[in-house]
């Protein structure tokens, strides 16, 4: 294996972000692929991710987990590859990719969950509510090709991923502002290595039964 950066993984979870980031560093990586029911839970990997879950990286000795963080992580490691802004120009990048992370994914998951806060307890939400975490995406994204000013950055792959997902499974709306930023997304080179390498390690469907 290539110690120097390894990527631990499922093709049906969120590690497919890191992939994409992946693929956009031009990095050298080895992945190792985990179970959700045995060696996601084993101790070796308990080792390196306590909660037990993916995806996680091992680069160059150092523990890295959480994929906004991993996704930033990455940019700044691979300067050359571009995935960041300049220092002085990271305000907006920092905050939509943490964003992200918080208000958009705590909102879609409470959502699919079936989880509506009252009043009361929007307060006490990070995201306040599904319906004003959806308009503040689209007011950015109507006004912005990408997060930064500085063109495709990290965040975008973070933020990015979402607004894919969210398309395909429902959890955010089909405004126009979300459907234009996800072409323009998949059609970069890297996101679609990084997909036909998940696809490629995906289960062969179950067979019709009767």
């Amino acid at each position: 294996m290539n110690a120097d950066l390894i990527f631990y993984t499922n093709p049906m979870s969120r590690g497919r972000i890191v992939r994409w980031m992946l693929e956009e560093t031009g990095a050298t990586y080895d992945t190792e692929i985990l179970d959700y029911a045995t060696s996601m839970k084993a101790p070796a990997y308990l080792a390196i991710n306590p909660m037990g879950k993916v995806p996680a990286i091992v680069h160059s000795g150092q523990v890295v987990t959480e994929c906004a963080a991993i996704c930033a992580y990455l940019a700044d490691v691979f300067p050359d590859a571009g995935l960041a802004p300049p220092v002085t120009a990271r305000a907006a990048y920092y905050r939509w990719l943490f964003f992200a992370a918080g208000p958009l994914e705590q909102a879609e998951i409470n959502r699919y969950l079936g989880v509506t806060p009252t009043e009361q307890q929007a307060r006490m939400a990070g995201y306040g509510r599904y319906e004003l975490v959806v308009d503040v995406l689209d007011q950015m994204l109507s006004a912005n090709p990408y997060v930064s000013d500085s063109g495709f950055s990290a965040a975008d792959v973070y933020v990015g991923a979402h607004v894919i997902w969210g398309l395909q499974f429902g959890s955010l709306p089909e405004r126009d502002a979300f459907k234009l930023y996800a072409a323009r997304l998949t059609e970069r080179e890297a996101y679609q290595r990084a997909t036909a390498k998940d696809e490629a390690l995906m289960p062969p469907p179950a067979p019709p039964i009767g």
